[in-house]
């Protein structure tokens, strides 16, 4: 029997009608028999503090313990001023000493061509923290009216998700 599939996903924007968490909904109700996909806000994260790592809020703590519980992470973050978000970048130096995020898969979806300031950015803190980005399961989502030829957002998705979960049972494969 095939162990079950636990996924984070986490959402760069705070903002209700945020495009990026819309995109993790989706990928979420996509989800096969077998998989969960749970979308964890990172609206309690206090701001980080090298200071109370030894002691770290309970929000940090229950953060951490989601993400350590997970065989894979999503994140759709929006790019600001040519960057990754305040809210992503928080949320990601808040795992720099979690030991189970070292090597963890990671799809990074980008909902803006335009935004590839930030997607470069977030793949390089990502590899900097050792998380193995997953090529095939990281997808930029093309503008609304693109090109009629190009796959539909869904199927996008669809296929991204697919790539993350083959690559999260290689990685936990014994």
């Amino acid at each position: 029997m095939v162990r079950p599939i636990r996924i984070v996903a986490l959402s760069g924007s705070l903002r209700r009608q945020s495009v990026n968490a819309a995109l993790l909904r989706e990928i979420a109700a996509r989800a096969p028999v077998g998989v969960a996909v749970e979308i964890v806000s990172l609206e309690t994260l206090p701001l980080f503090n090298p200071d109370l790592e030894s002691a770290p809020p309970q929000a940090v703590t229950a953060f951490r313990g989601r993400v350590a519980a997970a065989d894979a992470l999503i994140i759709a973050s929006p790019e600001y001023a040519h960057g990754v978000s305040g809210v992503m970048k928080n949320a990601l130096d808040w795992l720099v000493s979690c030991e189970a995020f070292a090597a963890m898969p990671v799809a990074v979806l980008n909902a803006a061509p335009r935004a590839h300031h930030a997607d470069a950015a977030l793949r390089e803190i990502l590899s900097t923290m050792s998380a193995q980005v997953v090529e095939k399961a990281s997808v930029t989502i093309p503008l609304p009216n693109a090109a009629p030829c190009r796959p539909t957002i869904k199927e996008m998705l669809t296929d991204a998700l697919a790539a993350l979960i083959a690559a999260t049972r290689r990685t936990n494969s014994p």
